[in-house]
């Protein structure tokens, strides 16, 4: 068995989560440039967080939801997970965005589990609030070392593939590390590099 872990926004999905739901509120300008910042390594993961989140506060959940439930695949998506299977991968997704938004994708893309944030909500509404796994610089990193001692998987059968600086922590523990139309800062890292959008290239390399 082996062990595969892609980021959710703007690798797994074609665009950030956070960007479309501020979209409603007319700000989605602000957010993605502060998303911009903190993918390109600028800005401390958990406060940009923070701080985008609570921009948030006001938007109806059942919006939210509705939003979340057709967020764009990448292309190749469909195609890349089930070969991956195929060759006896477990493929995961990790994501500093929400559950509301990862969860639909598993289910379309038949992935064995989805880590996330949740939005906090009272009454039907956000609160600006958020909270869960995937929160800090560091979180990502953390979680794959649990998943590889679940599973009894080294780090010579972990593939692991993102866009941004928050993905640097699992990086460190794959020795097949894919920056998919990434930052400069997480290609550095790597020893794969795609910079077309179309997970499908992944499997002409590994």
């Amino acid at each position: 068995m082996k062990l595969a872990v892609f980021d959710f926004d703007s690798t797994l999905m074609d665009g950030e989560t956070i960007d479309f739901l501020a979209k409603p509120l007319g700000l989605e300008e602000k957010v993605a440039s502060i998303t911009e910042k903190a993918m390109a390594g600028e800005l401390d993961f958990f406060e940009s967080l923070i701080e985008r989140v609570s921009l948030l506060k006001g938007l109806p959940y059942s919006k939210a939801v509705e939003i979340c439930k057709d967020l764009p695949l990448m292309p190749g998506a469909y195609e890349l997970v089930a070969e991956l299977k195929k060759r006896d991968y477990k493929v995961v997704c990790f994501s500093g965005g929400f559950r509301i938004g990862t969860s639909p994708a598993k289910e379309k893309l038949g992935l064995d589990a989805d880590f996330s944030n949740v939005l906090h909500e009272r009454e039907g509404i956000l609160t600006g609030l958020v909270g869960g796994d995937m929160m800090f610089g560091y979180s990502k990193g953390d979680m794959i070392q649990r998943l590889q001692n679940i599973l009894g998987i080294t780090r010579e059968n972990t593939l692991v593939c993102g866009d941004g600086a928050n993905d640097l922590s699992m990086f460190a523990h794959a020795d097949t590390r894919i920056a998919f139309c990434a930052r400069d800062v997480l290609k550095k890292e790597a020893n794969i590099i795609i910079d077309e959008k179309d997970l499908t290239k992944i499997l002409e390399k590994i």
